[in-house]
């Protein structure tokens, strides 16, 4: 077990207790052709209303031009760390379909199918961090992306790095004990 394995109160599945999303990856790793397709087809089972599959990938493997595109993209802390990553997955939300019929649940199916991608990467040996800290209106532009097609959140994906290569700061926190809110606090109602 590693130590930033999560320490539950019920059992889950392996691939839930080892997934966390660190900041370091290992710059020396690269994705070959094909390397992401494992991932992607868990993405593409996930559930969806009505079966829509309002999601939409844009994927850049580091040292490529659509992977620098993104890269300018970032804002704040993420431009230091995210770059390092093996390759970085813009995830979109179809909001309305072809005929302009609006897809309210889009933003929460395009959550499950990351979710779906994530775990997968995490039983894959890779770890994944999901940033929202991109500015989107530059990444429509980056990829002339339609009205209906919105920008959520990136994945940096990678093999994980070692936490020194990190500025103190983000070392720190990449260092830091797991935590999250004891679950009694998240169940508002239960019977």
């Amino acid at each position: 077990m590693s130590p930033r394995t999560a320490i539950t109160s019920a059992p889950v599945i392996e691939s839930l207790a080892e997934r966390w999303s660190p900041r370091a990856f290992d710059t020396t790793h690269s994705f070959p052709e094909g390397a992401l397709r494992g991932i992607l087809e868990a993405a593409r089972w996930a559930p969806s209303a009505n079966n829509t599959q309002p999601w939409r990938f844009i994927i850049a493997r580091r040292g490529g031009e659509i992977f620098a595109r993104i890269t300018d993209t970032l804002v704040g802390f993420n431009r230091e760390w995210a770059v390092n990553a093996g390759a970085l997955i813009v995830n979109v939300a179809e909001t309305t379909d072809a005929e302009g019929n609006a897809r309210p649940w889009a933003e929460y199916d395009l959550g499950q199918a990351v979710a779906h991608l994530s775990v997968q990467a995490t039983s894959e040996g890779l770890h994944l961090h999901q940033l929202g800290g991109f500015d989107r209106d530059a990444i429509r532009a980056a990829f002339d992306l339609e009205d209906r097609l919105v920008p959520v959140s990136i994945s940096a994906i990678g093999k994980l790095g070692s936490a020194d290569s990190l500025p103190e700061v983000l070392r720190e926190r990449e260092l830091a004990p797991r935590t999250r809110l004891d679950l009694d606090s998240l169940v508002l109602v239960r019977d």
